[in-house]
């Protein structure tokens, strides 16, 4: 049966930019919550939020692109780029459909979305930008990455909240398992934003609380609820034979079983 490994990985995470930055906070306990900066929150219960610092997406994202990306998928391309560059792949050398993208994500760009809509309310239709037909999907992270890196194997999106990024490798893994070389997959979101943000606060599920140390806390008594975050990480999955054969320069580990229900 052919084995899927890990060969790459990039993250872009509220407590770490990079998987070294991420990994060191992790292991250090530092949490990435805090109050929400980028936008005015105070009229809201839910005040509390993992926002992605010190990115600035004019250094990783071509200026043709900035456009028509929202801060999500700018965090997606990011992540996907530190991926293939980590595992050291040169994409032109596999076979024209060859690597395939799957991510996830819950709700898509909801920040662009709300620009535009903003701008159609407020100004009329001549002021909606024409990459309002696509930058808002929840699907455009798949298709921005294969874009960008001419990657035409098999694609999908996931929407499945919290599990989405899981599910996503559990997915990749399966596309390898038919014979496709190497799948990029993960999940990224950034949903940090008014629109993103009442809908969520409509669920009754988000907490309340506003000390940034006591607001999650999944696994106590006190638990108050979840805090939405942005960012994600994107990994490099590939077929264990293909990644022996290009002398891949390291293998974090092996997807060796996947079951959702």
């Amino acid at each position: 049966m052919t084995a899927a490994v890990v060969t790459g990985l990039g993250v872009t995470a509220p407590n770490g930019l990079g998987t070294e930055e991420f990994w060191k906070a992790t292991l250090a306990g530092e949490s990435g919550l805090g109050p929400v900066t980028r936008f005015d929150a105070a009229q809201y219960p839910s005040r509390i939020a993992g926002e992605v610092t010190g990115y600035a997406a004019e250094e990783h994202i071509p200026s043709r692109l900035m456009p028509q990306t929202d801060h999500m998928t700018r965090l997606a391309l990011t992540a996907a780029d530190w991926a293939l560059a980590d595992a050291g792949i040169d994409t032109g050398e596999l076979p024209e459909y060859g690597i395939g993208v799957v991510t996830s994500a819950s709700g898509g760009a909801v920040e662009f979305g709300q620009r535009e809509l903003q701008n159609l309310w407020s100004k009329g239709k001549e002021y909606v930008s024409a990459y309002q037909s696509f930058a808002w999907f929840y699907a455009v992270n798949t298709g921005q990455i294969s874009i960008r890196h001419k990657l035409r194997g098999p694609s999908g999106v996931l929407l499945t909240e919290q599990a989405g990024g899981i599910d996503a490798i559990g997915h990749a893994r399966r596309h390898i398992r038919k014979g496709f070389p190497a799948v990029i997959a993960g999940g990224v979101d950034a949903a940090i934003c008014p629109w993103g943000w009442v809908p969520q606060i409509a669920s009754g599920l988000m907490s309340t609380v506003d000390d940034p140390a006591r607001a999650y806390l999944p696994f106590a008594a006190e638990a108050s609820g979840y805090v939405p975050g942005e960012g994600g990480a994107i990994l490099l999955l590939e077929d264990a034979e293909s990644a022996a054969g290009r002398g891949a320069e390291h293998i974090y580990g092996e997807i060796a079983g996947y079951a959702a229900t």
